[in-house]
């Protein structure tokens, strides 16, 4: 068996995510908490520590969309299956989190491109693959290898309302990207909204789970070294009470 990591860190001060989103970490080292440590134990000194060093934490401010993470209905809206009332992160079934994974190569499109349902279609008629309920499908857009820089927001292909939908059609209750958004980069589509101001193409992937729930993993890694098909993928969030999304190390398991 072969595990391979499809996430990526969760690092301090990285330019890629938008300045109110990026993380921050406090490094606290095992100097540094020695006070703290010996508070739990009013009798102990320094000397009573190995080599004299404490525990070392970090504190850590970021949001539940910080890192490779699973979006979850209550993201895109109060409601899904257009009335019934989202699910948070913490009540979306557990079996949509495990499965066979799927790529879907569309690293060859330029940055900002809305990909369409023939797209799909020939992709998956030229790998010769049928979608099967359960199915996990990870876009390969490229955009990971702009990881760490402020290019990163901008740069890959995206999924609109008409792709979620059918996806979601043919049985996919998860799909993933690794770009910063399941939709096109925000600037493409702000561009397109000053000059149509057709509201329909604001955020219409995500908007899509409005219709029919389902969930997306978004700041994928290493998809380039995956087959097309062939393996499985386990991407669990992390279970945070009532919240739109939450961390996740996805991983692809070969045989």
């Amino acid at each position: 068996m072969k595990i391979i990591d499809l996430s990526v860190a969760i690092e301090s001060n990285l330019p890629s995510d938008p300045p109110k989103m990026i993380p921050e970490i406090d490094y606290q080292s095992h100097e540094d908490q020695i006070d703290y440590m010996l508070s739990f134990f009013p009798e102990a000194t320094k000397d009573d520590l190995p080599n004299g060093l404490a525990w070392a934490l970090e504190n850590v401010k970021l949001t539940t969309h910080s890192g490779t993470h699973v979006d979850a209905p209550w993201h895109y809206h109060p409601t899904m299956n257009s009335g019934e009332r989202s699910w948070t992160i913490d009540e979306v079934p557990l079996d949509w989190f495990y499965g066979d994974g799927v790529v879907v190569d569309f690293s060859d499109k330029p940055d900002g491109y809305a990909t369409t349902i023939e797209d799909f279609k020939l992709y998956f008629e030229k790998i010769n693959y049928t979608l099967k309920k359960g199915d996990i499908v990870l876009i390969h857009t490229g955009a990971s290898k702009k990881w760490g820089t402020k290019e990163y927001l901008t740069t890959g292909c995206g999924m609109g309302r008409e792709v979620t939908l059918w996806l979601i059609n043919q049985g996919i209750r998860t799909m993933g990207t690794d770009a910063w958004s399941w939709d096109r980069p925000l600037g493409f589509i702000a561009e397109d909204f000053a000059r149509t101001h057709d509201k329909s193409l604001i955020w219409e992937g995500h908007f899509a789970g409005i219709e029919k729930a389902y969930c997306q993993i978004e700041k994928l890694t290493n998809l380039d070294k995956l087959p097309r098909c062939g393996f499985k993928v386990s991407c669990f969030p992390v279970k945070i009470k009532n919240a739109s999304a939450g961390w996740v190390r996805a991983v692809a398991i070969l045989d």
